[in-house]
């Protein structure tokens, strides 16, 4: 190889962008494969449907013929917005049975991505994480739509329309009113300080949600810390507990719970799953406890001496307490929008509940009014900056556009690509951790409904049915939904502390602490810590409850 071929392939940029190119090629073959396949079982004369496919020059958004034909079917029985959305609903559910598994290269690569460049470009990546997450998306997203074309479009609407744009705004909200709240005073980090305040935001994950628990303490915890020599492990089990199991115990706790809730689940059913909670929280805090307590010792690091004067009396005061009431504010819209149902705008064929739009401009104004509000020093004091939203928003962006065909995938159960694991959930165990397994990498939201409505189907169940059957009312079959509803439930919570991106306050959490000057692990590297604390305590679980 000559020389400058040879730096034209050592060059980070070029890599990168060979890799994206390649990702999108071999794509582009596959979304083409997965699209014939559908052809061949909806007509006999498959080489004249893929020569349709594959020559045609429309330049309007549609559906490939094989579903194209579905929609219009639709539109001829009524040009109504109804017909059109099922239409593509009808057209979205026959692509998820033909995609391939492989159609996830780049959701593993922009993975991979956030676990190693960090690692062996780190420069480049700070600088650069923006451009990758896009150049992901893009390898994604145009091969995509060259051969879906208007149901492509859909697809990336709905899943920005209907999980990120609300995602984000919700995050952004809370950090935003959170970042208002100070607590001044001699908060030192001694073992029992920390197993206090980890106490507390796990009781408060389960009532102001996993995300508003874990911003409202992060900062607090990080200033009574700044002394001590090794931190790490504070934040990692402060993202085990505040982040992830405290939000066991209320649908307002963690979004799958939420989505359980909206589907015929008592608001108070979750607290059934309390000795779950209980189990796993008291062994994470008495570990938590007793290695804290052996590195503080080795450490022999003393805290500042003015703290020392006041380690025993902890005179704690709050500043910014009237952002206590815009985030109560952000929990009563959440809870609007699964209770209230005013109806619906349809967005090229995706519904858009109008509660879920006044939802999402209620939180843009509790924090708008949080700035307005808050004295600017009081954020300063508490180190409140917008590189770590910026961050999450960014590569969060990527990620759920390459997410798309893995949840298509999942969401077609036993007749899509990942029919192999559907097919063996069978106890509760197995709903346990294949639920949470799948929940550690794909959103924990989805995955809930995906598994929920498995079980409803294996016991020939509705959801009016299970609503009666979880309030008290006798059915022969509902010992047995209660015991796969527990696992499904416990999997899809727990199992997020599993990864950086299994629930959405981990990333945010991991970003802060690196802002004050934590080294966090890499994506692999806190894999290996939860690894090791976390799946013998699941397991533990599992011998216990199921």
């Amino acid at each position: 190889m000559n020389k400058p071929l040879r730096s034209f392939f050592y060059r980070r940029n070029n890599m990168l962008l060979l890799t994206a190119i390649s990702a999108a090629l071999l794509l582009l073959l596959s979304f083409i494969g997965a699209d014939v396949k559908a052809e061949t079982s909806d007509s006999s004369d498959s080489s004249t449907q893929h020569a349709v496919v594959t020559q045609t020059t429309s330049t309007e958004l549609s559906a490939p013929k094989h579903v194209e034909s579905r929609i219009t079917n639709h539109e001829h029985q009524g040009t109504s917005e109804h017909d059109n959305q099922q239409g593509f609903h009808t057209a979205a559910e026959d692509m998820s049975c033909n995609l391939p598994l492989w159609t996830g290269l780049p959701f593993a690569g922009i993975l991979l991505s956030i676990a190693l460049l960090p690692l062996f470009a780190p420069h480049f990546w700070h600088r650069h994480f923006p451009k990758v997450s896009l150049g992901w998306a893009l390898a994604f997203a145009i091969p995509f739509i060259i051969v879906y074309k208007g149901l492509a479009v859909y697809s990336i609407l709905h899943i920005y329309l209907i999980d990120y744009i609300p995602f984000i705004i919700l995050l952004w909200g809370l950090y935003t009113v959170s970042g208002g709240i100070l607590i001044r005073g001699s908060l030192v980090g001694t073992p029992w300080l920390n197993l206090r305040l980890l106490i507390v935001g796990t009781i408060l994950a389960s009532w102001m949600g996993t995300t508003g628990a874990s911003m409202l303490l992060i900062r607090p915890i990080l200033r009574a810390n700044a002394f001590r020599k090794t931190k790490m492990h504070i934040i990692i089990f402060f993202i085990f507990l505040v982040s992830n199991v405290g939000g066991s115990l209320t649908p307002l706790g963690d979004p799958p719970l939420f989505l359980g809730f909206l589907h015929g689940v008592p608001f108070f059913w979750t607290f059934n799953i309390f000795p779950e909670f209980a189990l796993v929280a008291v062994i994470l805090l008495a570990v938590f406890y007793v290695f804290d307590t052996f590195l503080y010792k080795r450490e022999g690091v003393e805290p500042p001496v003015e703290d020392c004067e006041t380690c025993d009396r902890f005179p704690i005061r709050l500043e910014g307490v009237h952002n206590f009431l815009f985030l109560g504010g952000i929990l009563g819209f959440v809870l609007m929008s699964g209770t209230w149902k005013p109806g619906h705008i349809l967005v090229y064929g995706v519904h858009l509940g109008v509660q879920n739009v006044v939802r999402d401009l209620g939180i843009v104004f509790m924090g708008i009014l949080s700035m307005k509000t808050t004295h600017v020093k009081i954020r300063k004091d508490n180190e409140f900056s917008w590189f770590p939203i910026q961050e999450v928003a960014y590569l969060f962006a990527g990620i759920f556009m390459c997410i798309i065909p893995m949840l298509a995938i999942l969401h077609a159960g036993s007749e899509g690509s990942m029919a192999f694991i559907i097919n063996i959930v069978k106890e509760p165990y197995h709903f346990f951790w294949i639920t949470g397994i799948l929940s550690s990498f794909l959103d924990n939201a989805p995955t809930y409904l995906t598994f929920f409505n498995l079980a409803l189907g294996m016991l020939s169940l509705t959801e009016q049915q299970i609503t009666q059957i979880l309030t008290g009312m006798s059915h022969v079959m509902g010992d047995q939904f209660v015991a796969y509803l527990k696992g499904i439930s416990t999997g899809a919570v727990f199992f997020g502390a599993m990864t950086y991106i299994g629930n959405a306050p981990n990333f945010m959490v991991r970003s802060i602490a690196e802002e004050s000057g934590i080294k966090m692990p890499s994506f692999f590297g806190y894999m290996i810590w939860s690894g090791i604390i976390l799946l013998p305590v699941f397991l533990i679980v599992t011998l216990v409850f199921f």
